[in-house]
This record gives C-alpha cells, sequence and structure tokens, in this order.
C-alpha cells in the first residue's frame, strides 16, 4: 500500500495560502495547488498499518489507503473512483472537513499524519476537471416518489442514494438556491460556490428535481406534501441559534453569525436586495464564540475592512499536543488556528460577556466582560467568575457564534412529530424513522450540529433505510462498503 517507505522518506506537505495582503481583497479561495509530484509523495506516505484506523475516523469509511495508493501510482481516475464510491461530494469535505481521519492515521501516533483530506481534495479537482465526474441515471424507474427537504450536504446525499437506487426524487429548498449551509454560511473563500453549482448540474442531470423557493410548513404544508410522496425526508438542519441572554442583547449591533455570513454570501454572488445591510467595514467587531463560525465571521469581518476584530471563547486555551485524556485515535480537542485567525484576530479565552453597551439610540458601542474558570466539582465541570476581572471593550458589532439548538418545529408539529430533549428530531439510528411512518430525518436535523462530513453518512445511510421502506430491500451501499461502478 503507498510505498513501503514513503512515510520515513518524506515529510506531511500541504497546500500553501496566498499572502494575508492579498487574500483578504476578495472573497475568491486562497489555497495554492500542489505539483503532482509533491501530491504523489504524499500518497507515499500513507502506510502499510494493516488496520487503517482512518477508516474508523472518517464517518463515511471512505477507502482511504485505496486512493492513497492510486495518487501515489499516478492513477488518478482509479482513486476518483474510490472515492466517490463512498462520499458522494469530496469537493465539499476536501475544504471542509475538520478531517477526523487524520487524528485517527497510524502514522500519527508520532509522526505527522498522512494529508488525507488534501489528497482528496485533489483527487475530485482532478476528476472534474478531466470530464471523469459525469450524471450517471439509473437504469431503470421503481415509480416511487420521495421529497427531501433542505438541500445540505445531507439532504443531497440522499437525493443522489435514492435516484441511484430508482425513484423519482424532489429536493425543496425554502432559499433562492440550492446548498443550504454550504451555499449560505460558509465563506466564499472557504467554498467558491460554483463548487456547489458544478455538482448540482450533474445531479439534475440524472433526474432529481430541485425546488427552490419553497417553504415546506409554509409555502407547502407538510401535511400535503406527505400525501403526494411515498416518503419524505427531513434535512432541514439545525438552524435555532443559541442566544446570548444577558443586559443589552436587543441593541443594534448585536447580531446572529448566520445573519451576517449568509448576507455577505449573498452580496457576493450579486444579490442586491439584502434588507438592512451588516457590514464591519470601520467598526471594532467582536466575535463571540470560538468555533469554525466564528472563524468565518473573522475572515468576513477582515475583508469588509473592519477596523479591529477580537475573538471571544469561554473555553480555556487548548494545547496544541493531544490532550492525556483524549489518546489516539480519537478526536482531540486540542488548540486549532485558521487560515483566519492568522489574518489578523486577537484571541481572548476563558472569557464571559456580562453586558451589552449602547448609546441613547440603541446602538452597541461596547460589552463588558470577566475571566471565568472552569472547576469540577460532583464529577462535573462548572463555570466561575473570577472576581476583580471585569473589563469594558469597545465594540460597535458583535457577532453571536455560539451554536445551535436544535432544529425549527414547523414540520414536525404539522405532522405530529416527536422531537428529542434536544429539540432535534427523534428518528432511530436503527433505521433513520419518525414515528410517523414514511417519514425520515437525516443530518443535524436528527444527530444535532454536527460536521458536513456526519451530514453526508447520515444522508446516504437515510437513503439506504429509506430505500429498503419502499423496496423491502436495498442494495444501496452502506457506510464504508463503497459503490465501485460508479464515479
Amino acid at each position: 500500500m503507498g510505498k513501503i517507505t514513503g512515510f520515513l522518506e518524506f515529510e506531511r506537505e500541504i497546500e500553501q495560502y496566498q499572502p494575508v495582503k492579498d487574500r483578504i481583497k476578495e472573497y475568491k479561495e486562497f489555497t495554492i495547488p500542489m505539483e503532482e509530484s509533491k501530491l504523489k509523495d504524499q500518497g507515499a506516505r500513507c502506510m502499510d498499518c494493516g488496520v487503517p484506523f482512518c477508516h474508523s475516523g472518517c464517518p463515511l469509511g471512505n477507502l482511504i489507503p485505496d486512493f492513497n495508493d492510486a495518487v501515489y501510482r499516478g492513477k488518478w481516475e482509479k482513486a476518483a473512483t474510490i472515492l466517490h464510491s463512498t462520499n458522494n461530494f469530496p469537493e465539499f469535505t476536501g475544504r471542509l472537513c475538520p478531517a477526523p481521519c487524520e487524528e485517527a492515521c497510524v502514522l500519527g501516533i508520532n509522526e505527522d499524519p498522512v494529508t488525507i483530506e488534501n489528497i482528496e481534495k485533489n483527487i475530485v479537482e482532478e476528476a472534474f476537471e478531466k470530464g471523469w465526474v459525469k450524471a450517471v441515471s439509473p437504469k431503470e424507474r421503481t415509480g416511487k416518489t420521495v421529497a427531501v427537504i433542505g438541500s445540505g450536504p445531507a439532504g443531497l446525499a440522499a437525493a443522489q442514494q435514492l435516484n441511484r437506487a430508482g425513484h423519482l426524487v424532489t429536493v425543496f429548498e425554502r432559499d433562492e438556491k440550492v446548498g443550504g449551509l454550504l451555499r449560505y454560511g460558509i465563506p466564499d473563500f472557504k467554498l467558491e460556490k460554483n463548487v456547489i453549482d458544478r455538482r448540482v448540474t450533474v445531479l439534475e442531470e440524472e433526474g432529481i428535481v430541485f425546488k427552490t423557493n419553497t417553504w415546506i410548513g409554509k409555502d407547502i404544508t407538510a401535511e400535503s406534501l406527505k400525501e403526494d410522496f411515498d416518503a419524505v425526508v427531513l434535512c432541514t438542519g439545525a438552524t435555532i441559534r443559541r442566544n446570548l441572554p444577558v443586559k443589552g442583547a436587543d441593541l443594534k449591533g448585536v447580531t446572529q453569525a448566520m445573519d451576517f455570513l449568509k448576507q455577505n454570501n449573498k452580496r457576493v454572488d450579486g444579490i442586491s436586495d439584502l434588507g438592512e445591510e451588516i457590514l464591519a467595514t470601520g467598526k471594532d467587531v467582536i466575535v463571540i464564540g470560538g468555533g469554525d463560525t466564528g472563524s468565518d465571521c473573522i475572515g468576513t469581518s477582515i475583508r469588509h475592512g473592519a477596523t479591529s476584530v477580537t475573538n471571544f471563547e469561554i473555553m480555556g486555551k487548548g494545547t496544541t499536543e493531544r490532550p492525556a485524556n483524549q489518546p489516539w485515535p480519537f478526536w482531540p480537542m486540542r488548540l486549532r488556528t485558521s487560515s483566519s485567525h492568522e489574518e489578523g484576530a486577537e484571541r481572548n479565552w476563558s472569557i464571559s460577556t456580562k453586558e451589552f453597551l449602547g448609546d441613547e439610540n440603541g446602538n452597541l458601542t461596547g460589552l463588558i466582560t470577566s475571566q471565568v474558570e472552569w472547576k469540577k466539582v460532583d464529577g462535573r465541570f462548572t463555570l466561575n467568575e473570577i472576581p476583580g476581572t471585569e473589563k469594558e471593550w469597545k465594540c460597535e458589532l458583535a457577532l453571536l457564534a455560539l451554536g445551535f439548538t436544535g432544529s425549527e418545529p414547523t414540520i414536525a408539529e404539522q405532522l405530529g412529530i416527536s422531537m428529542d430533549a434536544r429539540t432535534n428530531i427523534s428518528a432511530t439510528e436503527a433505521n433513520y424513522t419518525t414515528n410517523v411512518k414514511g417519514v425520515f430525518a437525516a443530518g443535524d436535523t436528527r444527530r444535532g450540529q454536527s460536521l458536513i462530513v456526519w451530514a453526508i453518512s447520515e444522508g446516504r445511510e437515510a437513503a439506504y433505510h429509506i430505500d429498503s421502506y419502499l423496496m423491502g430491500s436495498s442494495s444501496l451501499p452502506r457506510k464504508g462498503e463503497g459503490d465501485l461502478p460508479r464515479v
């Protein structure tokens, strides 16, 4: 598998970035592609490790050693076939996934792991460039109809798999264009939207029907939709934003991160009807929340021309090494620095916002914080404010990147679908069914806020169970099984 001594001969290399001063002038992706010879060397680093733990680290069960070996040998079309056999959209995961596979890489026990994500991205880009990604329509149709609600990664994956099984699939999306969080939540400098468009074109050529600007539960009732289709799968995401219940949270300038990011993505797309504009230009911006969404707000604010960008994280500063209680091959909660962080943000840890300050016109002018510490009491961690650490910060735009608490309940209420204690759609992991016959759920709406790779995995798995429900059995592949004839 790969070059037997490759991991001894070659060091880990990843794509380089354009200089900060250049890339912040626009919203385009800014990675610099690696030479093919270097990519082959990276594929050669994949060890003949016997038990590839990268498989278990990947929610899709990607056949990672197989496509690494194909890249090392220069067999790019074979690599694309292997990659697509388990992953419908490697162009998305190759850009956006935090790569749990790399944290589970055997080489990563005592060396830098294989650059799996970057290899994945380059495989699919080669496949699109060479025309190997083609529409594959089913040989025959079953006559069964399926409605997919939501066109994010879970919905798109479910739709493609169900279409391959021969069912007539219609995807409903409430926004103007297909893509869900991929289109409206991820900045273009991480994922240019033509990457989504080219894949959607393939899906349409395969026979999937997309209906945008259609809000199920409002424009069309969930009950009538269920009557019109043989099966319904909810892939609506976890879209209820977490608020910060402190004094002054209603001031103008205290803004949800997703409102800020969605509007900017529309602006970049040339859409002029944006409503009241949310701009960071010339403002002292504070991003509250240290995750990926917070990072995206930082990069976007810098491109707006913010006077300053500061990032708050309530958790303590992590270490760059694995914590002792999170050994290989588990996912470690370590300090991660994104490209946006490197563009000029000041990062602060163990800090909590106590109050927002405003002027007489209701505009945000600043906020008050205190330092906090986490203490373990009776086996549980509790948050404690450190006395005497209050600080006032100047701020005209505060972006709340605090995550999501669950799914919007409209469809569940109309159909009588049960929701769990975390306000996610209650659907069994055994077969992804809800308590309403013929209605399934997958992705963030079922499991809660999670990774894009989990969304695709959930969409594929739900498709298998929906196909089984409609036909009595299914030949669709499950996690890690692959579907090798298809690209």
